[in-house]
């Protein structure tokens, strides 16, 4: 506590009472994800239940979790009991760790994420790529995830170093401002009627399956989504394309890319199921271990200069070897 009784935003989880002063690093921010970052170590399911509850106020008064804080805000944080190590993953757990950088100032840092690897922990993943950087960057004073990609998904991701960015960058993505290019290799069979263009418009749900994974469906009454599907190049069994998103939902790829008949090879959750095998026994030709989607390009205005910036992942090596070998097999049949 300070001389004005007010708390220290970088740290609070006690069994006292605290309250907060917002200042110019967190204005802008909503409020769930304000508390799920100062909590350190508490549960998000319980940091909603102290927003619904009320037991959260700001300047006196009860907010929902969608409210964003203004500079000056007094928030109240109720008391909270921490848990300890060895009843939760904590992201002090996480390896520090670095990621290729494809861009780099004092407001933006851009990585080529690995497949495999998480953006963030949560859902039975202990940390994520968030949790290992800000680990290796210890005296960093802030940094956010801008978007997510799937854990399966490679490519261009962005964080934020300064609140100020973070809130930019969000407002060019609601406004779809931003342009967002992945590249995939679907299996199946690209219909001559298509030509070199396919347009998906088609609503998406989310929904909790049975053995408790998030999935998402195309529902009538679902969220408006829209990809445009770019061939690239085209075999008897494959298709590779780019897909430009026009709205940014969760799996919107991977559920339209199936909804056509061209689900992605190695995807585990809306693939092919025997070919996903296949593509993993030993000596298979082609051969491929993980999901064909990756996220080659970003372009957007940068939020201090207003440049436009445009940045680019080179095509992952185990990618780029699957594509060989189907064009190798193409040329052995004809």
């Amino acid at each position: 506590m300070n001389e004005l009784g007010k708390t220290s935003q970088k740290k609070v989880a006690s069994e006292q009472v605290s309250m907060i002063e917002i200042d110019e690093g967190s204005t802008g921010q909503r409020i769930d994800n304000f508390l799920l970052r100062v909590c350190k170590g508490v549960p998000k399911s319980h940091i909603y239940r102290i927003l619904r509850s009320g037991e959260v106020r700001v300047n006196k008064g009860r907010i929902d979790a969608a409210y964003r804080l203004e500079l000056g805000d007094l928030v109240r944080v109720p008391p909270i009991r921490v848990a300890q190590p060895d009843e939760m993953h904590v992201s002090s757990n996480a390896p520090a760790a670095e990621f290729p950088i494809l861009f780099e100032d004092d407001h933006l840092i851009v990585i080529d994420k690995p497949s495999g690897v998480a953006v963030h922990g949560g859902s039975g993943v202990a940390f994520g790529v968030i949790e290992q950087l800000r680990n290796a960057r210890p005296h960093a004073k802030f940094l956010e995830l801008v978007h997510r990609l799937d854990r399966e998904t490679s490519g261009v991701l962005m964080l934020a170093k300064k609140r100020s960015a973070l809130v930019n960058l969000h407002e060019q993505i609601r406004e779809n401002r931003v342009e967002k290019r992945y590249y995939a290799v679907g299996y199946g069979d690209w219909a001559s009627d298509w030509g070199r263009r396919r347009i998906v418009k088609a609503p998406l749900h989310k929904y909790v399956a049975g053995d408790g994974e998030r999935r998402v469906r195309i529902q009538e009454d679902g969220l408006p989504s829209h990809t445009v599907f770019n061939l690239l190049e085209r075999w008897d069994d494959y298709a590779w394309v780019e897909a430009e998103l026009k709205t940014g939902r969760t799996h919107q790829i991977r559920v339209h890319m199936a909804s056509i008949g061209l689900p992605i090879a190695g995807d585990a959750k809306y693939g092919d199921f025997a070919l996903n095998k296949d593509l993993v026994r030993p000596n298979a030709k082609p051969s491929l271990k993980r999901m064909f989607l990756h996220a080659y390009r970003l372009k957007l205005t940068h939020p201090a200069t207003g440049d436009v910036l445009q940045i680019d992942a080179p095509l992952p090596a185990e990618c780029k070897r699957f594509i060989d070998q189907l064009k190798q097999l193409s040329n052995e049949t004809q």
